[in-house]
């Protein structure tokens, strides 16, 4: 069955996920999250490729359970104060093809109750990217200019993201786009209220945000070497 959109009880499952984060609660709910979370989400995935592949035939929708596009649920808790062993969202990334291999753009769907977002762009990239992005602002202002300032774009996404205090190393703090030179995330978002999420055509929603975004994406593909 395609994936037009996501039935109330992800947000359902989710909610409850949230409330009772134990191994024994998912173990004896594991099958509802198979039916109403992974199951939804990677035919999504699925339904998602040729809208992408229009987009771009350079990211990946990648519908496998393991090592696709669907995050896992279980929380990485070595390094955290948080023991919970599970997510209490739903994340799924579509990869640029150079995405495992480098800090390239991609973009991502976020679905948890009251708090659903798309996002595009480059999230926490590393110092080498990081300044190939600032440097491809500074040589062509312009270009930058026209990927965030576009009446689609700006009525449509919201630049996101943590930015530096002061200016980064290297940069001008008078440059006229120092603000944009400050960021350490290059994302755009659009938020979705749970009712988008699941109301009758959510897939076309969704692709259409990721064209909104495009602009940027296209950007920033440009300032790292990859193609779009």
């Amino acid at each position: 069955m395609a994936a037009e959109s996501f039935g109330p009880e992800l947000f359902a499952f989710l909610r409850e996920l949230k409330a009772s984060n134990t191994r024994e609660w998912f173990a004896a709910n594991k099958e509802r999250y198979e039916e109403e979370v992974r199951g939804p989400a990677l035919d999504f995935v699925a339904d998602f490729a040729p809208r992408l592949e229009r987009i771009s035939p350079h990211f990946v929708a990648d519908p496998r359970p393991v090592g696709g596009s669907l995050f896992r649920i279980h929380r990485d808790t070595r390094f955290s104060r948080d023991k919970s062993p599970y997510k209490s969202y739903t994340g799924v990334q579509f990869r640029h093809e150079l995405g495992r291999d480098a800090h390239a753009p991609g973009f991502y769907l976020h679905l948890e109750p009251d708090a659903c977002f798309a996002g595009a762009g480059v999230w926490h990239p590393d110092g080498t990217a990081l300044q190939r992005i600032r440097e491809a602002i500074v040589a062509d202002p312009d270009a930058w200019r026209a990927a965030v300032g576009g009446k689609r774009f700006r009525e449509r996404v919201r630049l996101g993201g943590d930015s530096l205090k002061r200016a980064p190393a290297g940069f001008d703090p008078a440059h006229e786009l120092i603000e944009d030179l400050k960021r350490k995330d290059f994302i755009c978002l659009r938020t979705y209220a749970d009712g988008e999420v699941t109301a009758a055509g959510f897939l076309d929603a969704f692709a259409g945000t990721c064209t909104d975004a495009t602009p940027l994406v296209r950007f920033l593909c440009g300032a790292l070497d990859a193609s779009f």
